[in-house]
């Protein structure tokens, strides 16, 4: 086994000095007592429980409600990395969207045989219902996230795209919040670009895409499952942010050939609804009869041209592992340019040759469901038992086409705050990017989600992770 290259740390170099990004952070952190940081910590945490940033874990009986473990040490990207790291993502997302229009008209990528056509006929998220279909504006994928690693000074790689609904906006915008209530010294102190007016832009960016016929104020809606989901609070928080309507399936009718809200006035039509229910649950009448949470008929108005539907059913196939392991591709595809932001280099267990490597090498891999999510359902083989591994080499021959590996990566660190002062701690970013027929929009930071337990590489809320505010420097 090659031995791992050292972590590479955001804050400080391998000499000790501080890296540029960080330089006025820290001499602010010098200045600062000990004791009193412990207590803001402290009430941080409080700030959280009483707003009500809350998550929930579903396990065998009862879903868990959780708080997010929020830490104070901002991570901190410079400007010019943030351009670099934008061009990236846009290249990527521009990619994403033309392959969502391929794949439900021409399929050139298949034709020309850059991509299996077993990767989408076999694809649960893959609907025949959008075939041919193309919706306002031309875009699928109204919201990204993008979630990015990085292990050097100029080393960023996508670990996965989320297409589908991506989460952790609200928690994005409440950690800001939280440091400028905190520490707001700091944010006179040093440039950090802004991101509170993210819920401003989404609803520019939404109203944007409403259908033809619709008025110059579009009615925007967010639909939710209802308070038992786990991302409720962030449904309820950016609609109240926006300026939108929450509503559930319940609240929800077609009227007249229009998706219709119940008002007090009687029903109103919604020209964009923001949906966080998944594809299966949004249509009765089209997917699942047994659905109590979407609307009757809202494919048929949304084929009609009758209303925008954000992301658009059947981009999900987007977020599947095994198509992942093609994005390379699939950018150079649509753009006719290499890719900006490398993925993580990745075995397609359902190609022989693949599955015979990550066997003989599983302990040393990552091994993931390719419609997994949340870190549940994966193996990383440096932490588990050789009983899990045995297990889970059973799983792998019984179905390959269900799991892809991937190396360990030695995931860049930030510190956290423990008791017994700044430890380093791995973590992700996912930048969260707003798509419209005008261009795209990328607010300048996103989700920083840490793993707070010595050596762990998973960042997840669910497994036990934490978030951090994340700074953009404007210089």
């Amino acid at each position: 086994m090659n031995t791992p290259e050292p972590n590479f740390d955001e804050m400080r170099q391998a000499d000790g000095s501080i890296r540029p990004a960080y330089v006025d952070y820290c001499q602010w952190l010098d200045e600062q007592d000990p004791s009193q940081m412990r207590r803001k910590g402290r009430e941080a945490e409080n700030f959280f429980r009483r707003t009500g940033i809350t998550f929930n874990v579903y396990g065998d009986d009862d879903a868990e409600e959780r708080l997010i473990p929020f830490d104070m040490v901002p991570r901190i990207i410079t400007g010019g990395e943030w351009r670099k790291l934008s061009r990236g993502i846009e290249q990527r997302v521009r990619a994403l969207n033309a392959f969502m229009h391929d794949l439900y008209h021409r399929q050139e990528i298949i034709r020309s045989g850059r991509l299996p056509e077993r990767l989408f006929s076999n694809n649960d998220a893959w609907l025949p219902q959008m075939v041919g279909f193309t919706p306002p504006g031309g875009v699928y994928t109204h919201i990204v996230g993008i979630d990015l690693v990085r292990t050097g000074p100029n080393e960023f790689m996508v670990l996965e795209d989320n297409a589908r609904t991506p989460s952790g906006v609200s928690y994005m915008l409440e950690n800001r919040e939280t440091m400028m209530a905190m520490f707001p010294e700091l944010f006179s102190r040093i440039p950090v670009q802004p991101v509170s007016d993210y819920p401003r832009r989404l609803a520019k960016s939404l109203a944007a895409c409403a259908p033809d016929g619709a008025s110059d104020k579009p009615m925007v809606a967010v639909l939710t499952p209802g308070i038992y989901n786990s991302a409720y609070f962030e449904h309820a928080f950016l609609a109240d942010q926006m300026g939108a309507e929450l509503v559930e399936g319940s609240d929800l009718r077609v009227v007249d050939g229009r998706v219709q809200m119940r008002t007090t006035a009687g029903y109103q039509p919604i020209d964009v609804l923001y949906r966080r229910v998944d594809d299966d649950f949004l249509d009765p009448l089209t997917f699942n009869p047994e659905s109590m949470l979407g609307v009757p008929g809202i494919m048929d108005v949304y084929r009609s041209g009758g209303i925008t539907i954000a992301n658009a059913p059947g981009t999900g196939v987007a977020d599947d592992k095994a198509i992942y392991s093609f994005m390379p591709e699939i950018v150079e595809f649509y753009t006719g340019e290499k890719p900006l932001l490398p993925n993580v280099p990745t075995w397609r267990c359902a190609e022989p040759d693949s599955l015979a490597y990550v066997l003989d090498n599983i302990a040393e891999l990552v091994v993931k469901e390719v419609h997994g999510s949340g870190g549940y359902g994966m193996l990383i083989g440096p932490t588990s038992s050789k009983r899990e591994i045995a297990n889970f080499k059973d799983k792998l021959k019984a179905n390959p086409t269900n799991y892809i590996a991937q190396p360990t990566l030695a995931l860049s660190t930030v510190p956290i705050f423990t008791k017994s002062g700044l430890a380093p701690r791995h973590l992700d970013l996912r930048p969260f990017v707003l798509v419209s027929p005008g261009g795209i929009d990328i607010t300048p930071g996103g989700l920083t989600r840490v793993a707070l337990k010595k050596g762990s590489l998973v960042v997840n809320s669910s497994q036990g992770g934490g978030t951090k505010d994340t700074w953009v420097l404007n210089d």
